[in-house]
């Protein structure tokens, strides 16, 4: 088990937000940063708004907010952080820029995780004075609730980094996925990309609204999904051969010219069918709203989740 206690995190929107209050509610010392000093009443009201969540989840009872701190000078959030949660905005100049500035007030042997979902962590760290305890640490969203995070290590990542990272991660009720070197978009984005991308083809050329595709998903491989990835799911659809017979049987199917992977370009006839139909969707609900009950659905599918992995991971 992590014995680090004191996180910093640089960085409080909806990411920055999820890391603070996972870690707040597993017991850590929290000191959060950004430049907006308003942006404090917004990470009060979203610690309130996911506290039943998070009861649910790790049976906490409060969160003790004598456990956060909030600072608008990124060498005070930094002090005495053993670890540091970067969560500024997906953009190389910035992240670069940042990662400089941490390098030269972190305490010497704190591990550094970028939040990217998709960057190279050795450009991300390429200014920073110490890359060799940089690493990306890219969660799923809701981060106080979801358990997957992609740790990807840069060239110059030095494995006692990458382990006191991983013992963290498990600290917090996460489940760490290792990869093994670095490659743009990591492993789930590249998976949700490559269905984001056919998404929009489909719903560009008229074939679908995104109510449609999203139906598509939920009732279908997303449910299957919630237990097992693509390849588990394929090897059952083959059979008592399993994936042998699966590749047997529908590995010619690749061969046809179904899929589009290229994005389209977002026309302003794209971006219109894209906001209106989920607009439509939301059907008048507020984004807090909505998050609410997919929070409360999360918290459901976990405990309903964890009963029967198990079985199949064990």
């Amino acid at each position: 088990m992590s014995k680090i206690k004191d996180v910093a995190v640089i960085g409080t929107g909806v990411i920055g937000i999820g890391w603070i209050i996972r870690c707040l509610a597993h017991g850590k010392r929290v000191r959060a940063y950004d430049i907006n000093p308003k942006n404090k009443n917004d990470l009060i009201e979203e610690i309130k708004r996911t506290r039943p969540f998070i009861k649910k989840v790790f049976y906490k009872n409060k969160i003790n907010l004598k456990n956060l701190s909030f600072f608008t000078k990124l060498d005070e959030a930094l002090l005495n952080a053993e670890i540091i949660f970067e969560c500024v905005p997906e953009n190389y100049s910035v992240k670069i820029k940042l990662m400089k500035q941490i390098g030269l007030f972190s305490k010497p042997f704190s591990v550094i995780s970028s939040s990217s979902s998709g960057l190279l962590p050795s450009k991300i760290y390429s200014k920073c004075k110490n890359p060799q305890r940089g690493l990306i640490g890219h969660p799923f969203n809701p981060v106080y609730l979801l358990p997957g995070v992609e740790i990807v290590p840069g060239k110059k990542t030095k494995k006692v980094y990458i382990n006191k990272a991983r013992k963290f991660y498990k600290s917090i009720s996460m489940n760490p996925i290792m990869i093994k070197k670095e490659l743009p978009g990591y492993l789930a984005d590249r998976l949700q990309e490559a269905l984001w991308r056919e998404g929009l083809h489909i719903i560009n050329e008229g074939h679908a609204t995104t109510e449609d595709l999203d139906r598509a998903i939920e009732d279908g491989p997303g449910i299957r999904w919630s237990l097992m990835g693509t390849f588990l799911t394929f090897h059952l659809a083959g059979g008592k051969a399993g994936m042998k017979h699966m590749l047997e049987q529908f590995g010619p199917a690749l061969k046809l010219p179904w899929t589009k992977l290229k994005s389209p370009t977002l026309t302003k006839k794209l971006v219109n069918r894209l906001v209106t139909g989920t607009k439509k969707q939301s059907k008048g609900k507020s984004v807090a709203r909505i998050s609410n009950i997919r929070d409360e659905y999360f918290v459901n599918l976990l405990k309903l989740r964890k009963k029967y992995e198990n079985k199949i991971r064990n």
